[in-house]
């Protein structure tokens, strides 16, 4: 059993920046593959980053590419996710994810994932 808590988020404006991040619970931590989600008012949840149990493999949704970026320490137990470069569009609530494997083949969906992050609120303002 792996417990999440997402925080990080807040009010930005447009262009500005801002680190989430995703402390977990046990000593399994290196063991899992991680995503972040995002889900914005009267929208479907969507992914947004994966990075597979060591760090060395990670995907990106499209519209982040090139302004997000999604890392772990697993010395700290910790999920993050950089995002630099912020547009309105971005404004939804962040959730981060694990999964019960080392790494997962369907990375970018939600039926990959077993843990949940309570969720972090991100508003960008124009």
């Amino acid at each position: 059993q792996v417990q999440l808590v997402d925080s990080g988020g807040g009010l930005v404006q447009a262009g500005g920046s801002l680190r989430l991040s995703c402390a977990a619970s046990g000593r399994t931590f290196s063991k899992h593959a991680m995503g972040w989600f995002r889900q914005a008012p009267g929208k479907e949840r969507d992914f947004v980053a994966y990075i597979s149990w060591s760090g060395g493999t990670t995907y990106y949704g499209d519209s982040v590419k090139g302004r997000f970026t999604i890392s772990r320490d697993n010395a700290k137990n910790t999920l993050y996710l950089q995002m630099n470069s912020l547009k309105p569009e971005d404004t939804a609530v962040y959730y981060c994810a694990a999964s019960k494997n080392l790494v997962v083949t369907s990375w970018f969906s939600q039926d990959a994932y077993d843990y949940w992050g309570q969720g972090t609120q991100v508003t960008v303002s124009s």
